[in-house]
C-alpha cells in the first residue's frame, strides 16, 4: 500500500457522501486517505433498468478491479449492490454500522400507500419493490425510475411544478397584453368609462413568476429542469439513501414496514473491500460493527443459497436480537401474485450455517420454483447468485439507482 490510502468510489453525489463518511472515520484513526472516483458500467448505461444491465455487479466490478490492479487500495460499496461471489483475494474488510434498512414511499402530499388513488403510478426500477407493491395493491401501475436520488425526487415533483409555472407565465403574458392595450387606448384619447375610478388588480396571482420561483426550494427549482415522460404519483426509495443524501427531511414520505416490505439483503449497509492481508485487517479493526456484519452475513448467505438475485424479487432482512438472529425472507414472482415468506430465529453462534439451512428449507417450500420461473422468463441461464435486484441507493446511491441493488445500501 502507498503511504496514502486510495479509497475507490463511484462519482455520484450519494456515493461520494458515503465514501466521505468512511474517509472521515479512517482519518480519525490517523489514516491518510484520498478518494478516487471510478466510473462503473452501471453509471455508463443510464437508460436501462438495473435488472436489464446483465450480470449483477454493474456498480461494483469496476471498483474492485481498480483494487486488484493496484490503482486503489480499497473501495466503498453499498452492500446490496455486491454480488455474493467475490474475486479471488478480495474480502469485505469493513462493515460499518447499518443505517435505516427500510424502504419509504415518497409522494408530493405525504399520502400513504393505501391512500394513493386507484391505478396510481409508482416509480421504481427494483424488481423487489415492484413485486411487493403489486402484492399489496395489484391496481398500481409500477413504472421504471432511474437516476440518482435527487433526480428521482425531481421527476416526482416536476409535473405539477411545470404546469404551475406554465399557468403563471401565461397569466403574466396576458396581463402584459392587457396593459399594452390599455396604454394604446388611453393614447388614442379615449379614456373610456371609469365609473368607479379605482385601480382594482384583477390579476390571478399575487406574485410575479420570478417571485414565485424565488420561493421554491432548491430541489423544486431543479425539478423545473426535468422533462419527465411519466407522471408519478409516488416513488419508492431506500430510507438510508435519502438520509445520506440529506433529503429525508425535505420530502414527504411514509416508512414502509420492513416485515411487509422486506428490504433487499444488505440495504442500508456499506461495505469496504480490499485485498486479503494486513490492510484488510487494519480496516476491519477500525470500521467493523460486529452486529451489522452478522446481519449482513445472514442476508447474503441466504441470497447466495437461493440464487436468482438479479432476476427474482427477493427480500431478506436479518436483525440480531441477543442470542438469535431474526431473519425474514420474502420471495415473489414479478407480478406479486405468488410468494414464499417465512421468518425464523437463527442461533447467532452458528448463524452462517443456520442461514444456509433456512435457505434450503425455503427453496424446498417453493422459493426455488419461483426463482427458476423468473430466470426462465428473464431469459437468464442458471448461475451463481448475485446481488439483490435493486437500484443503488446506498439506495440507493446514485445513478441508476431507491433505493432504491443502493440508493445506496
Amino acid at each position: 500500500m502507498s503511504t496514502t490510502l486510495r479509497l475507490g468510489t463511484r462519482g455520484s453525489d450519494l456515493a461520494l457522501r458515503q465514501a466521505a463518511s468512511i474517509k472521515e472515520r479512517l482519518e480519525n484513526r490517523r489514516f491518510d486517505v484520498e478518494l478516487v472516483e471510478v466510473e462503473t458500467t452501471g453509471d455508463q448505461i443510464t437508460d436501462e433498468a438495473i435488472h436489464e444491465l446483465g450480470k449483477t455487479g454493474a456498480f461494483v466490478r469496476a471498483l474492485d478491479e481498480e483494487v486488484l490492479d493496484g490503482d486503489c487500495d480499497a473501495a466503498v460499496h453499498s452492500m446490496k449492490d455486491m454480488p455474493t461471489e467475490m474475486p479471488e483475494d478480495m474480502v469485505v474488510a469493513g462493515v460499518p454500522e447499518r443505517a435505516a434498512p427500510r424502504d419509504v414511499l415518497v409522494t408530493r402530499d405525504g399520502a400513504s400507500l393505501s391512500g394513493l388513488p386507484e391505478g396510481a403510478t409508482v416509480g421504481t426500477s427494483s424488481l423487489r419493490r415492484g413485486a411487493q407493491l403489486l402484492a399489496e395493491r395489484d391496481d398500481l401501475d409500477v413504472q421504471p425510475l432511474r437516476g440518482n436520488v435527487d433526480t428521482r425526487i425531481q421527476k416526482l415533483l416536476a409535473p405539477p411544478l411545470l404546469a404551475e409555472h406554465e399557468r403563471r407565465v401565461a397569466a403574466e403574458a396576458d396581463e402584459a397584453v392587457e396593459e399594452l392595450a390599455e396604454y394604446k387606448h388611453l393614447n388614442d384619447g379615449d379614456e373610456g368609462d371609469d365609473e368607479d375610478g379605482d385601480d382594482d388588480d384583477d390579476s390571478e396571482y399575487d406574485r410575479t413568476v420570478e417571485e414565485w420561483f424565488e420561493d421554491l426550494t432548491e430541489l423544486e427549482r431543479r425539478a423545473l429542469e426535468q422533462d419527465p415522460d411519466v407522471e408519478y404519483d409516488a416513488i419508492v426509495l431506500a430510507e438510508a439513501g435519502l438520509e445520506r443524501a440529506g433529503l429525508l427531511h425535505h420530502v414527504e414520505h411514509r416508512q414502509l414496514n420492513p416485515d411487509e416490505f422486506v428490504p433487499a439483503p444488505g440495504q442500508g449497509t456499506l461495505a469496504v473491500t480490499a485485498r486479503d492481508g494486513d490492510l484488510a485487517a487494519d480496516l476491519r479493526s477500525v470500521l467493523d460493527h460486529p452486529p451489522t456484519r452478522v446481519e449482513a452475513t445472514v442476508e447474503r448467505t441466504v441470497l447466495d443459497e437461493l440464487g436468482g438475485g438479479c432476476v427474482a424479487p427477493i427480500g431478506i432482512y436479518a436483525v440480531l436480537q441477543g442470542s438469535v438472529v431474526r431473519a425474514s425472507v420474502r420471495v415473489l414472482d414479478r407480478e406479486g401474485d405468488e410468494e414464499i415468506r417465512e421468518t425464523r430465529e437463527l442461533p447467532v453462534q452458528r448463524h452462517a450455517r443456520a442461514a444456509r439451512e433456512f435457505a434450503a428449507d425455503l427453496a424446498d417450500a417453493g422459493a426455488a420454483d419461483i426463482i427458476e420461473r423468473a430466470r426462465r422468463d428473464a431469459g437468464e441461464e442458471s448461475g451463481a447468485a448475485s446481488a439483490s435486484p435493486d437500484t443503488p441507493d446506498g439506495d440507493g446511491d446514485g445513478k441508476g439507482a431507491d433505493d432504491s441493488a443502493g440508493e445506496n445500501a
